[in-house]
């Protein structure tokens, strides 16, 4: 990284901000169709709880699995700004295809948006890194700005994208989702000169090297894309695949994983072993927190007092609460943080992993009780400050766990 200070903004690098604003714009189409997704499905499809929830689980899945193969590509010989790229424009093309009210372009939209994640999600969090040096102490700073974006997406989204969707047509809230995919392509491409020489491929020529007869790697990997969209949406429709998969992917997984880790350098040996016991307790806060987008979501359509003065609040609504504690909380832990660090009582990642998972638990007590006033309420609803309790405690959860491990993650 330069020390030129013109290259600096705020005393971080001015590439952190288009790092910012295109990751908010990506999450902002994310979100907003998330926000629809299993309402879509079971409202405007017909199809069973159990059905939605079910796809959702195995879309939610992919979107989890992807980034793994896409970070493995750009680390290899695509570098993180044309990975950048190729996730961005998949993931708008997904959203507006999803924009047409039919099964077919549906699960097209969804395999489109999975590939695109997978070379998205994990580069763009790693540029971030990539511009600070080793041990920088801006870093963890970085982090936590880079994380705001995140959430000024993901909180306006369900806003926008929910009351447009849910209450003038599904196809408008997911259009807006893609045009938010667009914004954030845009910003990252017009500016990406700011990032200097950070992201490019560890070897330019290697993006057009034969790979398998004499296919240049470029094309082959246009061609596994094209075969693995609609391979991933055939998959999605039938989430009963996935549920019978899981545990033998996930183990394979886990012995390659393993198995990277022994073949290691011995100095690197045992960062990959830390990084997989972070995963480990990662699995069970995410499968407890993606309950955002799927039960949690139709427990509140069904079941939360929405009125408010004499209007009803979207149901997609609730899913704003979450991103809008996390900007509210997001620079006070940030500074809670850096003070015990100072006094050194400084929390370990695991110990904070562990009052992560602690919290959602709590979460889910409040959810609990929502349900069992619900049961006994003549209306069959509950109070709308158990939901937003629940997701306050899910919001802590995830401020002790999220950019903690991004930070820890890049360091490693």
């Amino acid at each position: 990284m330069t020390n030129d200070r013109k290259d600096e903004l705020f005393g971080h690098p001015k590439g952190l901000y288009v790092l910012f604003f295109a990751e908010m714009w990506e999450r902002f189409s994310f979100y907003g169709m998330r926000a629809l997704l299993v309402l879509y499905m079971t409202d405007a499809m017909k199809y069973s709880v159990q059905t939605a929830t079910g796809v959702y689980g195995a879309y939610t899945g992919f979107v989890y699995a992807t980034p793994l193969v896409g970070g493995m590509l750009a680390d290899r010989f695509l570098g993180y700004r044309r990975a950048i790229m190729i996730g961005g424009a998949l993931m708008a093309l997904g959203h507006f295809a999803m924009a047409i009210e039919s099964p077919f372009y549906f699960y097209g939209a969804l395999g489109l948006i999975i590939a695109g994640n997978g070379f998205f999600k994990p580069n763009i969090s790693t540029m971030v890194g990539t511009l600070y040096p080793d041990r920088d102490p801006r870093r963890d700073g970085a982090f936590t700005i880079f994380y705001m974006g995140i959430n000024i997406g993901a909180w306006g989204a369900p806003l926008l994208c929910g009351y447009l969707g849910e209450r003038i047509g599904w196809h408008w809230g997911f259009s807006v989702a893609g045009v938010g995919m667009v914004f954030g392509l845009f910003v990252f491409v017009r500016w990406q000169s700011l990032f200097g020489e950070h992201g490019l491929p560890p070897r330019p020529a290697a993006w057009r090297e034969p790979l398998i007869l004499g296919i240049p790697k470029m094309w082959a990997l246009y061609l596994a894309v094209a075969l693995f969209v609609p391979t991933a949406a055939y998959v999605v429709a039938q989430p009963g695949w996935v549920i019978t998969g899981l545990p033998y992917i996930g183990g394979a997984f886990a012995l390659y994983a393993c198995f990277e880790g022994i073949r290691s350098k011995p100095g690197e040996r045992s960062r990959v072993f830390v990084v997989l016991i972070l995963i480990s307790f990662s699995v069970v806060f995410w499968a407890c927190f993606e309950q955002a987008g799927s039960s949690m979501n139709l427990f509140t359509r069904d079941h939360i007092d929405r009125n408010i003065l004499g209007w009803e609040v979207p149901t997609s609504w609730g899913q704003s609460i979450n991103p809008w504690f996390i900007i509210i909380l997001g620079i006070p832990f940030s500074l809670m943080w850096t003070w015990l660090s100072r006094v050194k009582m400084s929390p370990s990642s695991p110990l904070k992993f562990a009052m992560a998972l602690f919290q959602v638990a709590l979460g889910f007590v409040a959810m609990v009780i929502a349900a069992r006033q619900a049961a006994a309420s003549p209306d069959g609803t509950a109070h709308l400050g158990w939901l937003v309790l629940a997701y306050f405690l899910h919001t802590t959860g995830e401020l002790c766990l999220s950019p903690v491990g991004l930070s820890m993650v890049t360091k490693l």
